[in-house]
């Protein structure tokens, strides 16, 4: 895997704190690698939509990725009443499932960003980065700001 210059949280420097929604495991310990290797911190995961809110309450991470496809309650509708309680929440989507009108009812719900599956590290820095937008800075190896 390739070496990224970490993104920390342009307020304290800190790593940037991620809560992973999916329901498969593999797929959550995969999205974990990847945001670990941008220097971030998965402070928690969930298995399904109304975990995801608890967690989040619980939690507040700085960036959510979440799956669309779950049980007991979608991502999107997970990530609706997220963003409903917390304006400030950074849900960034990831599914396998791109049809645009997901995409569209993802973003017009809140979410502020989408990935497609299988995640390609490059992509989800990228967007993570775009996300993070103002409040996110990220650290050249020699700690400097860029």
């Amino acid at each position: 895997m390739e070496k990224f210059a970490p993104v920390t949280r342009s307020e304290d420097g800190q790593p940037v704190r991620y809560l992973i929604v999916d329901d498969s495991v593999f797929a959550r310990k995969n999205l974990a690698r990847m945001v670990e290797t941008f220097g971030g911190q998965v402070i928690g995961e969930a298995g399904d939509g109304i975990s995801a809110i608890s967690e989040y309450e619980r939690l507040t991470p700085d960036i959510v990725l979440m799956d669309i496809t779950m049980p007991q309650m979608e991502g999107i509708e997970a990530a609706e009443k997220i963003v409903q309680a917390h304006p400030e929440a950074r849900v960034v989507m990831v599914s396998s499932v791109g049809y645009q009108e997901n995409i569209v009812a993802a973003l017009q719900r809140g979410a502020r960003h989408f990935v497609q599956k299988p995640v390609k590290p490059e992509v989800l820095y990228e967007v993570i980065k775009y996300v993070l937008g103002e409040d996110g800075a990220v650290t050249t190896a020699a700690g400097a700001g860029v």
